[in-house]
């Protein structure tokens, strides 16, 4: 979503579930500048304003690493957009989740090249992770966890 990455994405591996949402102080969750733009802290600027363009509103994106959540605490933004899982950290610095931009799991991806040049290969490697990830509907068991890591080791030792 941040970076254009030409690659084919054959498989969700249904782990690593987040999302990726704006975020703003308790208390100042629906209040907007009406004079200037909003000041939006973040990681991930390409999809900050796409989001906030394709609504209308104006805003300054302050390009961030580390910890974003801080950034409404000290002044330099109103409001954040940042990866979440379960809230946790949000809830810590005070700050309320405000809208959701987009859900994320982990995907698996390939190289289109290597897709082309080892097609056997990593096609045997999807047909695996097909079967492991399809073999629990709720929370992922030690048992699929411990299939899922037979497969890494199946993905390293191929260098695909």
């Amino acid at each position: 979503m941040e970076q254009d990455s030409d690659v084919y994405e054959p498989l969700d591996l249904g782990i690593g579930a987040c999302r990726i949402a704006v975020a703003a102080l308790k208390g100042q969750a629906s209040r907007d500048r009406l004079s200037s733009k909003i000041r939006v802290a973040t990681k991930y600027p390409k999809i900050t304003e796409r989001y906030f363009n394709q609504r209308g509103v104006s805003v300054e994106i302050v390009k961030l690493y580390g910890s974003i959540e801080l950034a409404p605490l000290v002044g330099l933004a109103d409001r954040i957009v940042d990866l979440v899982e379960t809230g946790n950290t949000l809830k810590a610095h005070d700050l309320v989740e405000v809208e959701c931009i987009a859900q994320s799991t982990a995907r698996l991806i390939v190289n289109r090249a290597s897709l082309k040049l080892k097609h056997t290969v990593v096609t045997e490697l999807i047909k695996k992770l097909r079967v492991v990830t399809n073999t629990s509907t709720g929370p992922r068991t030690v048992a699929s966890r411990k299939s899922l890591q037979g497969v890494r080791r199946t993905a390293k030792r191929t260098r695909t």
